[in-house]
C-alpha cells in the first residue's frame, strides 16, 4: 500500500513534501489535494512520468493534461505569448479555478500528449499544493479519478480508484469547492487574426464573471433550450 500522508498534520508536513518531491523526481505519481478536486501529478517535464499519468487514469494522448504552476512568472516561461486580456484574467482569476489554455514555448522539451502545440495552464488556490510547485516545478495534473469516473473529493475515494499506481497520496481532507477549474481556450487572442475566447469546460468561473474581463472577447453565452428556436 502506497503511503498517505495528512497536510494538515504539522508533524507531517514536511514529510509529506519532501516525499512527494522525491516521488516526483523519481518519475512516479503522486496524489495531491487541490482547491478544486484531489489530482493526480507528475513531472511536466519527464514524458515517461506524463504517460504513466494517462495510463492510471484510463486516458489516451489525445487528453492531454493540464499543467499547474506556482504564479504567473511560472506560466509566461511555459508560452509563447501571454495577450494583455490573459494577464487580466489572470490577475482576477489567479490562484483560482481557471485553466487558460495558450500556444506552447516551442524551444520547452516536454510531451504531454497530442496537445497541437498548446497547452493549459492553472494556478490553484491551495497553499500545500503552491509550495509544492515552488519546490518541484511545473506538473502535469488531472483529476485523481479513473476515466468516467466522479473526481475524488476526498482521499480515500483517490485511492479506492486508483490504488498502487500512485506512490504517495497527500491527504488535504475535504476539498473546499468540489467544482473543477473552468477550461478556457485563448490561442484564438494570439497573431493578427484575433478569434473570441472560448469556453471548453464549465467551471469554477462563470460565464458572467468572464464575460466581466473579456467584454465582447469572449464568445456569446450558450443559449438555454426554451430561448433556442424549434427546428
Amino acid at each position: 500500500m502506497s503511503p498517505v500522508l495528512d497536510c494538515r498534520d504539522a508533524d507531517q508536513l514536511l514529510p509529506a513534501l519532501r516525499q512527494a518531491r522525491q516521488a516526483i523526481g523519481r518519475g512516479e505519481l503522486i496524489v495531491m489535494p487541490t482547491d478544486t478536486v484531489y489530482g493526480v501529478a507528475a513531472d511536466a517535464f519527464n514524458a515517461s512520468a506524463v504517460a504513466r499519468l494517462l495510463a492510471a487514469k484510463g486516458r489516451g494522448r489525445q487528453s492531454p493534461p493540464p499543467v499547474l504552476v506556482s504564479g504567473p512568472d511560472t506560466m509566461r516561461a511555459l508560452v509563447a505569448e501571454v495577450p494583455e486580456p490573459v494577464e487580466r484574467l489572470v490577475e482576477r482569476f489567479w490562484p483560482g479555478g481557471l485553466t487558460i489554455v495558450l500556444p506552447a514555448q516551442p524551444s520547452l522539451q516536454w510531451d504531454l500528449g497530442e496537445t497541437r502545440g498548446t497547452v493549459a495552464v492553472r494556478m490553484p488556490d491551495d497553499a500545500f499544493a503552491l509550495e509544492l510547485l515552488q519546490e518541484t516545478g511545473p506538473l502535469a495534473v488531472s483529476s485523481a479519478n479513473l476515466t468516467g469516473k466522479p473526481a475524488a473529493l476526498e482521499i480515500d475515494s483517490a485511492i479506492e480508484m486508483l490504488r498502487d499506481s500512485i506512490s504517495v497520496y497527500l491527504d488535504g481532507g475535504l476539498v473546499d469547492t468540489g467544482v473543477a477549474s473552468t477550461i478556457i481556450d485563448a490561442t484564438g487572442l494570439v497573431g493578427r487574426d484575433p478569434r473570441p475566447v472560448t469556453v471548453l469546460r464549465d467551471g469554477a468561473v462563470s460565464h458572467a464573471a468572464l464575460r466581466e474581463v473579456l467584454g465582447d472577447l469572449l464568445e456569446p453565452d450558450p443559449v438555454s433550450p426554451d430561448e433556442s428556436d424549434d427546428a
